[in-house]
């Protein structure tokens, strides 16, 4: 029997609520998802808050460098994501690491892909990094999967803790695939766009893939059927709904 097709809240429920957010965890989950991923850079004093781009622009209208600004001076940033809607979601403050693990906690069906951002790792270095990640997701790191682009970050994890890690592929080529023997990672993550064509030439290892960035039920069930089985998605709850109608969850 193949295995269950999986779903992942790519930043929470991101297609309708603003990403990387409080809300966007709790939406998605409430919508039935039971796997999540969000994204991870560090303030200049060194905490961890749930953000993708280097900076505030676009979920915030702020174009502040994040690992500029102490967390304290982002009290009042609001990341409610008005280009996409407005001021349906404002205010939205930043969302901690510590708070995201704090709703982690409350809901032990979830599991979390925790990406660390190599803008911060480049910033702070992966040691320094990933130690206040574990610090912060010390309660739920059994609910946790460490993950990034940059392999660095990833072999630090393994030498602090046994918690699954993650790659994400960002080239798909012969050195990618040595690196991702020589990691052997519990996942893989790649963009759709970027697999090869011929099925049979998809890296075979110890790890499980993950696909993003899917919304068509049609793409998500032929990638189930090429041995896909987790995939990501911003539209949770509306791909969710249409592969439950099809009895394919």
């Amino acid at each position: 029997m193949p295995e269950p097709l999986q779903l992942v809240a790519h930043r929470g429920y991101a297609a309708a609520r603003p990403e990387n957010t409080a809300v966007a965890l709790s939406a998605a989950v409430a919508a039935g998802a039971t796997w999540l991923e969000f994204d991870v850079q560090m303030t200049r004093d060194g905490v961890p808050v749930l953000l993708h781009d280097p900076t505030f622009a676009r979920t915030g209208g702020d174009p502040s460098v994040v690992y500029e600004r102490n967390l304290s001076e982002l009290a009042d940033m609001d990341v409610c994501e008005r280009e996409r809607f407005g001021s349906q979601f404002s205010p939205t403050p930043v969302c901690t690491l510590r708070r995201a693990a704090e709703l982690l906690a409350s809901w032990p069906q979830v599991t979390a892909f925790v990406e660390l951002k190599r803008h911060s790792l480049k910033r702070f270095g992966p040691a320094a990094m990933v130690e206040a990640v574990l610090a912060d997701l010390q309660p739920v790191l059994n609910q946790c999967v460490i993950i990034s682009f940059v392999d660095a970050a990833l072999e630090e994890t393994r030498r602090r803790c046994a918690a699954p890690v993650g790659w994400a592929v960002r080239t798909w080529n012969k050195a990618a695939r040595n690196t991702a023997g020589g990691l052997a990672p519990e996942y893989l993550f790649c963009n759709v766009n970027k697999l090869p064509a011929d099925p049979a030439a998809v890296w075979q290892g110890p790890w499980n893939w993950v696909i993003y960035e899917i919304v068509d039920p049609d793409q998500a069930l032929q990638l189930h059927a090429q041995g896909f089985h987790y995939i990501e998605t911003m539209a949770i709850a509306e791909l969710r709904a249409a592969l439950q109608e099809r009895g394919c969850l």
